[in-house]
């Protein structure tokens, strides 16, 4: 058995978290890959996995092993890559999922420059303001903001954004404007929750975090309705600071408690290996890196 076809099915069968799933990626037989992994394991003298029957995880050895077997994984590529002189030229069907709101105002226009600049490319775009599992739902490409869980995936930063506190002037002028944190509980509150709803709003104070507890008179998975309700005099909303940078400038919305604000959160792009990193998606991260401004902190 070829030790980097090994080493390549167990990065595999980490990113799909699943043997069934890596077999289907790998064009393998379950029994095949079964005894790759099992002659893998033979080899080190140490256990990689975990195994139950409905799930996999990695033991220490196997994760130790992970973050080696992905440099060497890569190392290998980039050495192909150069050895035949230039790169392959990009093409097929590139999907990427981004955020709602980010998606639409600074995904969308890379992709159209993309395709734009490699004619065999097209593009598929998927936003959601939920978690989207790449393996499970075939995207080459995730646009995710905040800090990130654990996990297989290859992550590379390209900017960050934070929370803001907006309203109208015309709110603010009836209402009044808080000046402390505390002083929210007077006022009434619009919270955008994309995925489960908390109401435990964090800010910084003299370099601590302070957390209070809301009730929102407001409460909405869409961001776009969120600023729409900021903008019709509401309340106060809480969103991510690029959502409403532009309104902000405009003088539609004014941020409050900038003081207090937590600190920013990093924007990722993530895939799921770098050795597996087609030409398509190579490009698109390149083409981020080149033309996009992503510091929206």
């Amino acid at each position: 058995m070829d030790r980097f076809d090994a080493m390549a099915a167990f990065v595999a069968v980490c990113e799909a978290e699943s043997l069934t799933g890596a077999a289907k990626r790998l064009g393998l037989s379950l029994s095949v890959l079964s005894r790759q992994i099992s002659s893998l394991e033979g080899r080190l003298g140490a256990r990689l996995f975990y195994r139950t029957t409905r799930s996999i995880s990695l033991t220490d050895a196997g994760g130790r092993y992970l973050e080696r077997a992905r440099r060497i994984l890569a190392d290998l590529d980039e050495a192909e890559r150069s050895a035949q002189g230039e790169r392959a030229e990009p093409r097929g069907k590139l999907s990427v999922t981004a955020p709602l709101i980010f998606g639409r105002l600074h995904v969308a226009p890379l992709m159209a420059r993309l395709v734009e600049r490699h004619r065999d490319v097209t593009v598929e775009l998927d936003l959601s303001d939920r978690f989207v599992s790449l393996v499970e739902e075939g995207h080459d490409l995730a646009i995710r903001i905040g800090h990130l869980p654990d996990s297989q995936l290859i992550a590379r930063r390209f900017g960050e954004t934070r929370r803001a506190l907006v309203a109208s002037p015309s709110y603010l002028k009836k209402a009044g404007t808080p000046l402390h944190p505390v002083d929210l509980k007077n006022f009434a509150t619009i919270a955008f929750m994309p995925v489960s709803p908390s109401f435990d709003w964090h800010f910084a104070e003299a370099g601590a975090d302070l957390g209070m507890r809301l009730d929102p008179r407001f409460v909405t998975n869409s961001g776009d309705t969120a600023i729409a309700l900021a903008l019709d005099s509401a309340g106060i909303a809480r969103v991510l600071y690029y959502q409403v940078r532009d309104a902000i400038r405009e003088g539609r919305l004014v941020e409050v408690l900038a003081p207090f604000a937590p600190a920013p959160m990093p924007i990722h792009a993530v895939y799921p290996s770098a050795r597996l990193l087609t030409a398509k998606v190579r490009a698109f991260i390149d083409l981020i890196a080149e033309a996009a401004d992503w510091r929206l902190a």
